[in-house]
């Protein structure tokens, strides 16, 4: 367990993008965060994959979906096609907030949808579940503590696909960031964490 304490004006920036929680209130939405961006380009996802497990947290569990990042090109650029690819209504928050607005956010929401990122380290200091995305890195050495098994693992795929190799053979700290590596991860795949961790499969 962390216990940091947020300041009351993070809190009210979430509050008023979660305004109630399933915990709090029984009908109401669970959130889902997409923090879409790592500092490394190609440990990123495709934004259409992006869009496709938000489309399916809309419509198949009916979850507010927001977008959440730093205020740079690259994840400006990620979060409009992500909402260029996207079929349901989403909140754009790239850019809008600082550190510890996030950190709120995080502590206020159901789900956080990932890659190798900050973010998904963050989540964790507010218990939040994360689905995090990693091909081009191995979640053992760099996953989320406490939501590995959310987690997609697709290391070894990666290290069959480009390195010839296993995780096991492979030193400790490789990291296999090549084009394509994490269209290794598919849409199915994340969604069924997605289904897991809100409680259906359906």
């Amino acid at each position: 367990r962390w216990e940091l304490p947020l300041p009351a004006a993070a809190l009210d920036y979430a509050r008023a993008l979660v305004p109630a929680t399933p915990r709090e209130q029984s009908d109401a939405p669970a959130t889902l965060v997409v923090s879409a961006c790592s500092s490394h380009a190609l440990r990123n996802w495709r934004p259409e994959r992006y869009a496709a497990v938000a489309s399916h947290a809309v419509r198949r569990h009916g979850m507010r979906v927001i977008l959440a990042g730093g205020p740079g090109p690259q994840e400006r650029a990620m979060a409009d096609a992500i909402v260029a690819h996207c079929d349901v209504p989403l909140v754009d928050q790239v850019g809008k907030d600082t550190l510890p607005q996030m950190l709120a956010l995080l502590s206020r929401a159901s789900v956080l949808l990932s890659p190798d990122s900050g973010p998904a380290h963050m989540a964790t200091l507010v218990g939040l579940p994360v689905i995090g995305l990693y091909a081009a890195t191995n979640p053992a050495r760099s996953g989320p503590y406490l939501s590995r098994a959310h987690c997609v693992d697709a290391f070894a795929r990666a290290a069959a696909r480009f390195r010839d190799s296993t995780p096991e053979r492979l030193p400790w700290a490789t990291k296999i960031e090549v084009p394509g590596v994490m269209d290794l991860i598919g849409v199915d795949e994340v969604c069924a964490r997605l289904d897991a961790l809100v409680g259906s499969s359906s």
